[in-house]
């Protein structure tokens, strides 16, 4: 009768060890799929994709070495050697991450939309990026220029008057901002500095010929033009003025960097 606590421990510490693997294992799994099914790019700038990918593999390596470990290793010697100090009870930490792995098997990544750009302030919306341009390239034509790369010459070029005639074609999705009437929308992207924790929208307003209803939010749209000003929200603002709204699909990499 003395052995059954130890025996009982021995179990309750293989148990633990193997509930470890599992954790480390599903986390380099889970990885690893994000990466195969083009979802990364919705968690994390892609000039850390190396490192996630790398990481992966390590947790998948270290989850292999540590079960093979663990099958070779007698029940004595498995009680003696594993240990578990952590700040939680014994088996918290490891449970917690395997859970965590589950949900993101579950649950997939998604885009975010014009209900979180719409928590933010309309200037804000409309206001600067957050990276600012090492290099501003005059020679690359109006029309050529992204949503994004528009916002960020605004930055270094804040008078709007100075692109007053430019042509202009961009992508983006659909906010509707109270602020603005019912003849304009405002064409927003995402921009992802590091991760989708820092994730900010920025944008510019649109000038419609009719009203905004048939451009429900969130729909994404090619709109070409040319650019004028105009005082939106009581600030002379840079807008784009539409000869054509193409509705298009959601971009596979629906973020700017």
């Amino acid at each position: 009768m003395t052995n059954n606590p130890n025996r009982k421990n021995r179990i309750i510490n293989r148990l633990l060890s193997w509930l470890d693997v599992l954790a480390i294992a599903a986390w380099g799994i889970l990885l690893l799929k994000y990466w195969l099914t083009n979802k990364l790019n919705l968690l994390i700038h892609p000039n850390f994709f190396g490192l996630v990918i790398v990481a992966a593999f390590c947790l998948l390596a270290v989850s292999i070495f540590r079960a093979k470990e663990l099958l070779l290793l007698s029940r004595r010697e498995a009680s003696t050697n594993v240990q578990h100090i952590t700040l939680f009870p014994p088996g918290w930490g490891s449970a917690f991450l395997l859970t965590s792995a589950i949900l993101g098997f579950i649950i997939t990544p998604q885009v975010f939309a014009s209900d979180k750009a719409l928590q933010r302030d309309l200037s804000e919306l409309l206001g600067s990026t957050r990276v600012k341009p090492q290099a501003f390239r005059a020679a690359v034509p109006p029309e050529e220029r992204s949503l994004v790369d528009w916002v960020r010459m605004l930055n270094v070029y804040p008078e709007p008057d100075r692109y007053q005639g430019n042509k202009v074609k961009v992508q983006g999705f659909v906010i509707h901002p109270p602020q603005l009437g019912k003849e304009h929308l405002l064409l927003a992207r995402f921009v992802l500095t590091c991760c989708a924790a820092d994730a900010y929208p920025v944008g510019l307003p649109v000038k419609l010929s009719e009203t905004r209803e048939q451009y429900p939010p969130d729909t994404w749209l090619e709109v070409e033009g040319q650019m004028a000003t105009e005082t939106l929200a009581g600030k002379r603002q840079l807008t784009i003025v539409a000869n054509s709204l193409k509705k298009i699909p959601q971009p596979k990499n629906p973020y700017s960097y």
